[in-house]
């Protein structure tokens, strides 16, 4: 597992100035580092080692484990933009949710506590406070993570979901507008066999294709007069896989070669094709089953236009609303370096952002 030491040093950005200090327990006017302060978010900080431990968390979401300290670098360079606008996008809700006055209280907590101990089997809290240690991580540490998860949820659900409901009316402007994507396509089943036509290395002879190709219609004329298309299958298939009848299917028309689709659309179901010649020799096929394109009842597909609708909402006015806390907080950088790197995140996300659509 990555610890925090495999990080430090690793790239020249950690390095920065700018230092949170206590004095000295003697009292003296000497200062104690006490740690490095990367960004001021309306007087709150961010520092190095939420930078680390944030760094250290997406690597292992990713499932990635550096063998090297080259590509350790390589993999901060990599997630180190998208981490601190993360934390910095984190601080602003959580700062916006102490505005709206939540909070999470010692019953909720506790709650969480038991719960975390009962999912991982711990048996008293001394075994989870191990397990947090070997984490990094002390209680307090738990209580801010879950608190501030807590905070982002309910100003999330407060000042954002609330303003995304979509109306039956737009959810049958949705429907109307994309029948496609309710739309079952049309499918069809097959069944075949395959009259061989033998090669030798010269090449496949005009009487061996010619004798292959009268039985391949005779097979049909058979067929179409009444013969088990499995029966006579089994009589002159060259595959076992073939000798019933090679089931194909059901799979949407539009899957199959554009000539089998040419097929299908000239047969009724149970009808039977004229003899197809295909490289290994003539293919007799039969269409057993067909279904034509079916568009979902409205009633059916409500609570997915719901979703689709409601989550393209969410997120837009989800980075709308960020934007608007962006726009209004104070942020002090301490590394002019990590600030170019926040800056140009946002930049290349705003360039690659759809327009946003009409908020409600």
């Amino acid at each position: 597992m990555l610890k925090h030491s495999c990080i430090v040093g690793a790239v020249a950005l950690l390095l920065v100035p700018g230092w949170a200090v206590a004095q000295a327990p003697d009292g003296t006017a000497e200062p104690i580092i006490v740690e490095q302060v990367l960004v001021k978010v309306n007087g709150q900080i961010i520092t190095k080692t939420d930078l680390e431990t944030r760094q250290i968390a997406e690597i292992q979401s990713r499932g990635v484990q550096p063998t090297s300290d080259f590509e350790l670098v390589n993999l901060l360079r990599e997630v180190t933009p998208g981490v601190i606008a993360s934390a910095v996008d984190e601080l602003l809700m959580v700062q916006r949710g102490h505005d709206l006055g939540y909070t999470l209280s010692d019953e909720q907590f506790g709650e969480i506590v038991t719960n975390i101990r009962e999912e991982n089997q711990f048996e008293t809290d001394e075994e989870l406070e191990t397990a947090l240690r070997e984490a990094d991580l002390t209680m307090s540490d738990l209580r801010r993570q879950m608190e501030n998860q807590m905070l982002v949820s309910q100003v999330q659900q407060i000042e954002i979901l609330s303003r995304v409901a979509i109306t039956d009316v737009e959810a049958r402007e949705y429907y109307d507008t994309h029948a496609e994507e309710f739309t079952q396509p049309a499918t069809a089943t097959l069944r075949q066999f395959l009259i061989p036509v033998a090669e030798t290395p010269e090449g496949v002879s005009v009487a061996v294709d010619e004798e292959a190709r009268v039985v391949a219609e005779t097979t049909v004329a058979r067929l179409r007069n009444g013969e088990d298309f499995a029966a006579v299958a089994a009589e002159l298939s060259g595959s076992p896989e073939e000798s019933a009848g090679g089931l194909i299917g059901p799979l949407p028309v539009s899957e199959f070669q554009d000539a089998i689709q040419e097929l299908i659309g000239s047969l009724d179901v149970g009808g039977i094709a004229d003899p197809r010649r295909t490289p290994q020799g003539y293919q007799i096929v039969r269409l057993e089953a067909r279904t034509e394109p079916v568009v979902l009842p409205f009633d059916d597909v409500r609570d997915d236009i719901s979703n689709n609708v409601f989550n393209d909402r969410r997120l837009n006015e989800f980075e709308r609303y960020l934007d608007q806390l962006r726009s209004e907080a104070v942020i002090e950088w301490k590394n002019d370096e990590l600030r170019q790197i926040y800056e140009q995140f946002r930049a290349e996300q705003a360039d690659s952002a759809p327009p946003p659509g009409p908020a409600n």
